[in-house]
């Protein structure tokens, strides 16, 4: 990650940039198969918070504030951190399984990950009109790169952003792009207000979806019924270490944020986040009930707030 501004809620929050394709090489036909994203991670044994910055400190020491894990943030010696995407078999062809191999590679040797919400890696995959999300999680094998299966449902670009942690750095999301054949979708996906999702007997409602705003510390505010029954904290099971997973990304960049509720009386899931860019942005948030996990969509318009209006809040937890 070249932009560690964009970090927010906290233990590994970052935004992403496009990783590099690798084409042109004649002893691999599988260009668009292959991705590298260069991080630059410095060695300086300073650390400070994800989301104040002011607050410094060693390593294992905790946020004053908001309680978060420090994090490297400045450091000195650069070393360069590849991720590769291998998918076979090639073509990647629609609805049907495609093997997928990671590697995070530094200077040609693969990297050591930390779990981060009881996972090594996290794999967040979407089309590239977002009009289809899935999370999934790569497993590690002995020669320490990760592999998953996906089947992408049709044809057209998709977008990987996979996140992780390196041993003793900070996190890490890279993007990559792959390309699908097949059968395209029936009809093209309009980017239009969504704040109310439902899904098998839940409706989820993200309640402030219009007041979405830059430059401040935002709450992220959901309430979630069945069968006209308000849920609370308590319904819900644990997911991988949190009461539900969030996923932001933008519509015309493609930002990326993660981010992890955490306890709030008032909502059943509430989260916080510091949105870098204004603009249309999907979200996904999941969470787990009676053993199944349930995805809810959204389409928000984060409008632009003013400059230096933070509020102080501090409850973040987000990648």
């Amino acid at each position: 990650m070249k932009n560690l501004k964009n970090i927010f809620l906290g233990l590994t929050a970052m935004t992403t940039l496009a990783a590099c394709n690798n084409p042109g090489n004649s002893k691999n036909k599988t260009a668009n198969m292959i991705a590298q994203q260069d991080s630059t991670h410095n060695h300086e044994h300073i650390y400070a918070c994800t989301m104040h910055p002011e607050v410094t400190g060693h390593k294992g020491e905790k946020c004053t504030k908001c309680g978060m894990e420090l994090q490297p943030i400045h450091k000195a010696d650069a070393a360069k951190l590849s991720v590769n995407i291998l998918a076979s078999p090639q073509p990647i062809e629609a609805g049907k399984s495609t093997a997928l191999s990671i590697s995070i590679k530094e200077n040609e040797k693969n990297v050591a990950l930390e779990e981060v919400h009881e996972m090594k890696m996290h794999l967040l995959v979407v089309n590239e009109d977002l009009s289809w999300f899935d999370h999934i999680h790569p497993e590690e094998q002995q020669d320490g790169t990760y592999s998953v299966k996906e089947t992408f449902p049709v044809a057209g670009n998709y977008l990987l952003f996979t996140d992780y942690k390196p041993k003793g750095l900070g996190g890490e999301v890279a993007m990559k792009k792959l390309e699908v054949t097949g059968t395209a979708g029936a009809t093209s996906f309009e980017l239009n207000p969504k704040a109310v999702a439902t899904m098998a007997g839940y409706t989820v409602t993200l309640i402030n979806a219009n007041d979405l705003k830059t430059n401040q510390t935002q709450d992220l505010q959901f309430s979630v019924e069945k069968n006209g029954k308000k849920l609370v904290e308590s319904d819900f099971q644990n997911y991988l270490g949190a009461t539900a997973h969030i996923v932001m990304i933008g519509a015309k960049d493609k930002d990326f944020l993660h981010i992890h509720p955490v306890s709030d009386k008032r909502f059943p899931i509430y989260a916080q986040t510091n949105i870098k860019k204004a603009g249309i942005y999907r979200m996904w948030a999941q969470f787990k009930i009676d053993g199944q996990v349930h995805t809810a969509d959204f389409t928000v318009n984060v409008t632009e707030g003013e400059k230096g209006n933070d509020e102080g809040k501090h409850h973040e937890h987000q990648h």
